[in-house]
């Protein structure tokens, strides 16, 4: 008998190309370490240190790595222009969101922001409700790891790379779906229904990628593709994994008819988390999908492209039809980034480098906007806690003009006015799918933002022309990490809105994925 032996060899790694996400998971085990082996009294001064260090540290590195090209660890990781850019973005949002949550102080029923009772007249303190505390520190264990899986996720270059990077980003995510004490059951709902969608997510990602290996004969976004053209008698089988790949990545991006878990997550979570995971997942999300369909698939543009386009205006119609019918804030928002979707699948389409520009600009856009719009949401308050019903906001700007000033400006960004950051993202998403000859779905994605524009108007006009109905509403206290926060969002969505070039020419130095 013949027996043959294969030599291993160790894939050569540059850890300076992956110190961006790798920072971030080993912040995660250190933080970890600090939960199970530091005194209680430390363990929050210490998790806040290693948390602000690591996510500068990442950001840091990636801008270090802005216009390297060059693939790691087995052809396993690609390092290049979008990548890049988008792990830089992500480790600047959950910079902020970061900050959003570390002075989220809890009182003894365990609800965020127990400011609360802040300018409420005829409270026990019209200053601030005194804190007991603030978010369990092994909050910031699951946000690190979070955040690198997201990294991870937007530079994987091969199918099961990137089923490791969306677990790491998806498991955490679900527990912290489940934090919020004060609504616990409809907290823990949430977490389950996000963990069950997910699962299912995962399940239908794993099978494509099998489907597709059997097809090709490789999981290497390089060996797809080179593959693709010369398997015709695989169409078949290459195709019906394509679409299983493409069903787990939306259920992801929170697309029609695969969003029904965004609402439920969206109201349950807690406000803060919200915040981060509705910017970071959706960034993480669709760089992932825009590597798959510009460098593994590119070459099936033709099978794939009428998909995504019942797909995205699917998405834009739902979501704008049913915020327009909700009465909670946090789901209308909810239903909103599931008509976002459907505008960002708008620009995928096209498959242009133009378009790929173009969606990488919206999506940092649409991320801190998006930040902003619920670090807001968590500061109005009545006596139950969060104030989320519409109605409740009524005559806000009389109690706090510079809150209702802010929501407005960064509302008005979501609908896509000028002079905000969400105008310049559609205009460039509309204008390379017209370039793209995709006319047809670039109309109904206008009509689709003249709808929007009502359900984000009907929040500014309670705040400004219509009477409070309750005097037991207000604007808790922000913490010095909020304001910051706050302020961030704000100035990065204006500065788009007004001064976009800088970024668009960033983006455009290396639009190009490699493999």
């Amino acid at each position: 008998m013949l027996i043959t032996t294969e030599v291993f060899v160790q894939p050569e790694i540059n850890w300076f190309a992956i110190s961006p996400f790798t920072i971030l998971l080993a912040a995660g085990v250190f933080s970890l370490l600090i939960e199970t082996f530091a005194p209680r009294a430390a363990r929050r001064p210490l998790q806040l240190a290693l948390v602000f260090g690591a996510l500068l540290a990442s950001f840091a590195a990636a801008a270090l790595l802005l216009g390297t090209e060059t693939l790691t660890a087995g052809d396993a990781v690609a390092i290049d222009g979008p990548g890049v850019l988008l792990q830089a973005v992500i480790a600047l949002v959950a910079l902020v969101g970061a900050a959003g949550l570390a002075e989220n102080k809890v009182d003894p029923s365990g609800d965020a922001f127990a400011a609360r009772a802040s300018a409420i007249p005829g409270s026990s303190d019209e200053r601030a409700f005194t804190a007991a505390g603030w978010y369990s520190t092994e909050i910031w264990t699951l946000f690190l790891f979070a955040a690198g899986g997201m990294q991870l996720f937007v530079v994987a270059n091969d199918l099961l790379t990137m089923f490791i990077a969306l677990e790491v980003m998806s498991l955490p995510l679900y527990l912290m779906a489940g934090m919020a004490r004060r609504r616990r059951l409809l907290s823990q709902e949430a977490a389950l229904k996000y963990f069950v969608l997910g699962a299912y997510s995962s399940a239908f990602f794993l099978f494509g990628a099998a489907l597709v290996y059997g097809a090709t004969g490789g999981i290497n976004f390089n060996d797809i593709a080179q593959a693709i053209p010369g398997r015709p008698q695989t169409a078949t089988l290459l195709m019906a994994g394509v679409v299983l790949i493409f069903v787990g990545m939306l259920f992801k991006i929170g697309s029609a008819p695969f969003h029904q878990w965004t609402p439920d997550v969206y109201q349950g979570a807690p406000t803060t988390l919200t915040a981060f995971m509705a910017a970071g997942v959706k960034l993480a999300a669709f760089g992932a999908m825009l590597r798959l369909a510009y460098s593994a698939f590119g070459a099936l543009i033709w099978d794939w492209r009428p998909l995504l386009w019942a797909i995205a205006a699917i998405t834009m119609f739902v979501g704008v039809l049913a915020a327009l019918m909700q009465t909670d804030i946090k789901r209308m928002l909810a239903y909103s980034s599931v008509a976002h979707a459907g505008f960002l699948l708008v620009g995928l389409i096209s498959g242009t480098n133009a378009g790929l520009v173009s969606v990488l600009f919206y999506l940092a856009a649409y991320a801190f906007t998006t930040l902003g719009v619920f670090l807001l949401l968590s500061l109005v308050r009545d006596a139950n806690g969060e104030a989320n019903n519409i109605d409740t906001w009524r005559g806000l700007a009389s109690k706090s003009p510079l809150t209702a000033f802010t929501m407005t400006f960064l509302l008005l960004a979501l609908a896509g006015f000028p002079l905000t950051s969400g105008f310049i993202a559609k205009f460039s998403v509309f204008a390379a799918a017209v370039q793209a000859n995709q006319m047809p779905i670039v109309l109904l994605a206008i009509l689709a933002s003249a709808i929007a524009v009502v359900f984000y108007l009907r929040v500014v006009v309670l705040m400004y022309f219509r009477a409070a109905e309750s005097t037991e509403v207000a604007v808790a206290i922000p913490s010095n990490f909020t304001v910051v926060a706050l302020v961030v969002s704000a100035v990065i969505t204006l500065i788009l809105g007004v001064y976009p070039q800088p970024l668009l020419d960033l983006i455009s130095q290396t639009p190009v994925f490699i493999r």
